[in-house]
C-alpha cells in the first residue's frame, strides 16, 4: 500500500472508497486526477480488478494521456484491455464493435466543425430555405443541442413554421450524415446512447464486463453522458465521479452542473467525499478565489485552503485604453523573463472570447517576443492539412462526399462544376454515393455502368481519379499507414502543387511533412485510428509541450491548466462577465464560475487587468469595472495604474457602459436643459436607432441610457453623443 502514502486524508479515503456509488467533489489543484488515477491503480494492485473491466472516461485527449501514464507508472504492469480515454473516444470505439446493430459500417468519419456546417448548408439550400434568415451556424448549434438532450428529428419540436423548417433542417442533415457514412461529433454520444437503451442485450453485456465506471470532470456531462454513465453501471452499481460544481463552464455546449445534485437524488446512499486542500497556489490567490465563488448559489460550499504560504498580493491595473492594457501585459512579462524571475512557457494571458487577443498580438510582435495562440488556427484546421486528411478520409470510406468535394479539386485536375454535377446526379440516380461512381469509373471504360453518363473528357479525368481512389482503398486495407500516406502525396501530385518556390509554400509543405511524422506513430494502429484521433483534437490538445513562449488563451481554453504567473485582462461590465449574461441569472453565475477558473490557474502570481476606455465604433467608449472585482477584499490587492494613488476605482462601478469625450465636466457648471425622455427614438451615425429608456440629470450633464438596436445598452453624456431625435417619447 506505500504508493498510497503520498496521499493526504481526504484523497486516501476517496481512493479506498468501498464499492458503490461515490462522488468526489474535487477545488481546484487539490489532486483531482492524483485521486482519479490512484484510484485505478488501487482497484487493480488491492482489489484484483482486471483492466478490462475498468471504464475510466474523461473529456480531453491531453487529461486522458495524462491518467493513462500515470496509471502505468503506479501499476507497474500491463493495463491491456483498459477502456481509458475521452467520452467521445470511448463511444467511437463502442460503436465500432456494434457495426451491426447501426445504421453505419465501422469505417464511419467523424465530421469536424466545418464539414458539418458544409451539410447544414447544403440541407438549406435543398430546402430552399433562406440562410440569412436560417443561418447554419444558428441552425448547427440548435441541432448539437437537441442530440445533447437524446431529441431525434421525429421529436424535433415544431410549434411554429421556424421551427418546422428547423427540423426539417435537421432531418435531412442527418440523412446526409447517414449517406456520408460520417457521425458528427455529439452522434457519437446519441448513437452509443440508442444502442444500448435499443438493445438490451448489448446494454447488459457492456454493463457486467464493467465493474467500475470513473468520471473525470463530471460538472461537465451533459444529458446524453449522464445517460449513458447510468446505463453502463446499472448492473455492478460501481460508479466513482470526480468534479466540482464551481468549474462547470460549458453550459454552452449543453454541459449541466446539476448532474451532480442528480447523482446525489438518485442514489442517495452514495458516499461523498469533499478535497479542500489547494497543493497549487498561494494562500491569496486561493482566497481571492473562493471569495468570488462563495457569492454563487446551488453549489456545496467548500472550505478551501493552501499551505504554500501567503504569496504575493493580486495586482490590479486600469490601463488609461485598451492599448495601453494589452502593452502593460507585454511589457510586464518582458520584465518577468528577462529577470528570470518567470520562464514565458510558465506565463499565461487569459480573456473571455478569442476576438480580445488581436491587440494583445499586436503588442507581442510589436516587441518581438514570441508567443503561443491557443484555439485560433490549430494545426488540424490549416488547409493543407484538411487537404490531406480528405484524401486519407476518403481512402477510408469513399462515401465521404464531403471529403470527396475537397479532394478532387485539390490540386484542381480539370474537373469542373458541370462534370461534378453530372457525377452527383448519377450517383443519385443509381442510388450509390458518388465515390462508389468513381470506383466503378476507375475500373476501365468497357466494365464501367456508368461511363456513358459523361460526355467528353469528363469520364476520363474522372475515371483517372477513380483509379486512383482503388489503389489508395487497397492500401489502406493491406499497406501500413506511412505507405498509404505517400501514395496518396505522389499520385496526387500535392507536393508539386503546395510547393510553388514561396516561403509560404514551403512552410506548408513542412506542416503536412509533420502530419506524416504523426502517421509513422499509428502505423501499427493504422488508418482508422489515425482519423479518429485527428477528429476529436482538441484545443488543449495543440498546445507544444516544450515552448519557452508565453500562452495566450481564451478562459473556456484554460480549464485543466496551470501557470506559475496568469494575466487576466478585460475585466469590464461586458467583457466578463459578458453583456449576455446580464439579465440571465443562470448566465451571470457562469460567468462568475468562469472568472474564478482562471484565477485558479495561478501558481503564485496573478495580475487582473482592465481598461478604463476601449475602441468603439469610431469613438472612444469608458467601460466601468467588472462586478466580479468587488467581490475580493481589498487586502490582497495591490492597485496600479490610473487608481494607484487614490487606492479606489477609477471611478463607481456602474454596469452600462459610459461613453463621452470629456470626462472633467462636473457640477460647477451651468445648469443644463433637458433635452431626452424616455420612449424617445434616435439615431447615431455609428450605431443606428435606438430608444431612450432614461434621462437625468447628473453631475452637471444630462446622462441618457439608450438601448440601440444594433449594439444593445449604452449610457451617454447627452451633449457629447451626437443624437439625433427621429421620435418624439410618450
Amino acid at each position: 500500500m506505500d504508493f498510497l502514502s503520498d496521499l493526504n486524508p481526504q484523497q486516501r479515503e476517496a481512493v479506498t472508497a468501498a464499492d458503490g456509488q461515490v462522488l468526489v467533489l474535487a477545488g481546484p489543484g487539490s489532486g483531482k486526477t492524483r485521486v482519479l488515477t490512484h484510484r485505478i491503480a488501487w482497484l487493480i494492485r488491492e482489489q484484483r480488478i482486471p483492466p478490462y473491466h475498468i471504464l475510466a472516461v474523461t473529456f480531453t485527449n491531453r487529461a486522458a494521456r495524462v491518467m493513462q501514464e500515470r496509471v502505468q507508472n503506479l501499476v507497474e504492469g500491463s493495463l491491456e484491455g483498459i477502456w481509458l480515454g475521452t467520452f467521445h473516444s470511448q463511444c467511437a470505439k463502442l460503436l465500432r464493435r456494434e457495426e451491426d446493430l447501426l445504421p453505419f459500417k465501422r469505417n464511419f468519419v467523424i465530421f469536424d466543425e466545418d464539414d458539418q456546417l458544409s451539410l447544414v448548408k447544403k440541407a438549406i439550400h435543398e430546402l430552399n430555405l433562406d440562410e440569412k434568415l436560417y443561418r447554419p451556424g444558428g441552425v448547427l448549434a440548435a441541432i448539437s443541442n437537441a442530440k445533447n438532450q437524446l431529441i431525434l428529428p421525429e421529436e424535433f419540436p415544431a410549434r411554429n413554421y421556424r421551427e418546422e423548417a428547423g427540423r426539417k433542417v435537421y432531418k435531412l442533415y442527418q440523412e446526409k450524415l447517414e449517406q456520408n457514412n460520417a457521425l458528427d461529433f455529439d452522434d457519437l454520444l446519441l448513437w452509443a446512447v440508442r444502442l444500448l437503451a435499443d438493445h438490451p442485450d448489448r446494454r447488459d453485456a457492456y454493463a457486467h464486463k464493467f465493474e467500475h465506471v470513473l468520471v473525470d470532470e463530471f460538472q461537465d456531462t451533459n444529458l446524453a453522458q449522464y445517460e449513458l454513465l447510468k446505463l453502463l453501471c446499472g448492473y455492478h452499481g460501481n460508479i466513482f465521479v470526480v468534479g466540482d460544481e464551481d468549474q462547470s463552464i460549458y453550459r454552452w455546449r449543453g454541459a449541466d452542473y446539476h448532474n451532480v445534485l442528480r447523482f446525489e437524488k438518485e442514489y442517495p446512499d452514495c458516499r461523498k467525499i469533499l478535497l479542500e486542500q489547494n497543493y497549487r497556489s498561494t494562500r491569496t490567490v486561493v482566497e481571492t478565489a473562493r471569495a468570488v465563488i462563495d457569492r454563487n448559489t446551488q453549489r456545496t460550499h467548500k472550505n478551501l485552503f493552501s499551505e504554500r504560504g501567503e504569496g504575493l498580493k493580486i495586482t490590479l491595473y486600469e490601463a488609461m485604453d485598451d492599448h495601453a492594457e494589452a502593452a502593460y501585459v507585454v511589457d510586464t512579462i518582458a520584465q518577468l523573463i528577462s529577470t528570470k524571475e518567470v520562464p514565458g512557457s510558465d506565463l499565461a494571458v487569459m480573456y473571455r472570447t478569442n476576438a480580445q487577443s488581436r491587440l494583445l498580438e499586436e503588442a507581442f510582435i510589436r516587441s518581438g517576443m514570441p508567443y503561443r495562440l491557443v484555439g485560433a488556427q490549430r494545426f488540424y484546421g490549416r488547409r493543407e492539412i484538411k487537404d490531406v486528411i480528405s484524401y486519407l478520409r476518403l481512402a477510408s470510406n469513399p462515401a465521404d462526399e464531403i471529403s470527396l468535394t475537397r479532394a478532387i479539386g485539390v490540386p484542381p485536375r480539370g474537373i469542373g462544376d458541370k462534370t461534378l454535377t453530372t457525377l452527383a446526379l448519377a450517383a443519385q440516380k443509381a442510388g450509390v454515393p458518388p465515390g462508389e461512381v468513381l470506383l466503378d469509373l476507375g475500373r476501365s471504360a468497357d466494365a464501367s455502368r456508368f461511363w456513358a453518363e459523361f460526355k467528353g473528357r469528363g469520364a476520363a479525368l474522372l475515371a483517372d481519379f477513380g483509379a486512383m481512389l482503388t489503389n489508395w482503398q487497397k492500401l489502406a486495407a493491406e499497406a501500413a499507414l506511412p505507405a498509404l500516406f505517400d501514395a496518396i502525396i505522389a499520385d496526387s501530385g500535392y507536393q508539386a502543387y503546395l510547393v510553388d518556390g514561396s516561403e509560404e509554400g514551403d512552410i506548408r509543405w513542412e506542416n503536412v511533412m509533420e502530419l506524416r511524422r504523426l502517421a509513422f506513430e499509428f502505423q501499427e494502429l493504422g488508418l482508422v485510428p489515425f482519423l479518429e484521433n485527428l477528429a476529436l483534437v482538441g484545443d488543449q490538445d495543440t498546445i507544444p509541450e516544450q515552448s519557452d513562449a508565453p500562452t495566450l488563451l481564451t478562459l473556456h481554453a484554460a480549464k485543466g491548466l496551470e501557470f506559475n504567473t496568469v494575466f487576466i485582462t478585460g475585466l469590464d461590465e461586458g467583457f466578463l462577465p459578458h453583456s449576455r449574461s446580464r439579465d440571465d441569472p443562470e448566465e451571470m453565475a457562469e460567468e462568475r464560475r468562469l472568472f474564478y477558473v482562471g484565477l485558479t490557474r495561478a501558481k503564485d502570481r496573478l495580475y487582473l487587468v482592465r481598461a478604463e476606455q476601449r475602441s468603439g465604433y469610431g469613438a472612444p467608449e469608458w467601460s466601468s469595472p467588472s462586478r466580479f472585482l468587488d467581490d475580493i477584499p481589498a487586502s490582497l490587492v495591490t492597485r496600479k495604474g490610473i487608481s494607484e494613488k487614490s487606492g479606489k476605482p477609477a471611478h463607481k462601478t456602474e454596469y452600462f457602459t459610459t461613453w463621452t469625450l470629456d470626462r472633467n465636466r462636473n457640477a460647477s457648471q451651468e445648469p443644463v436643459e433637458m433635452k431626452y425622455k424616455a420612449g424617445m427614438r434616435v439615431k447615431n451615425e455609428n450605431w443606428g436607432e435606438g430608444m431612450v429608456v432614461d434621462a437625468r440629470l447628473q453631475d452637471g450633464e444630462e446622462r441618457i441610457d439608450v438601448f440601440f438596436d444594433s449594439v444593445g445598452f449604452k449610457r451617454l453624456i447627452a451633449s457629447m453623443a451626437k443624437l439625433e431625435i427621429i421620435g418624439e417619447g410618450k
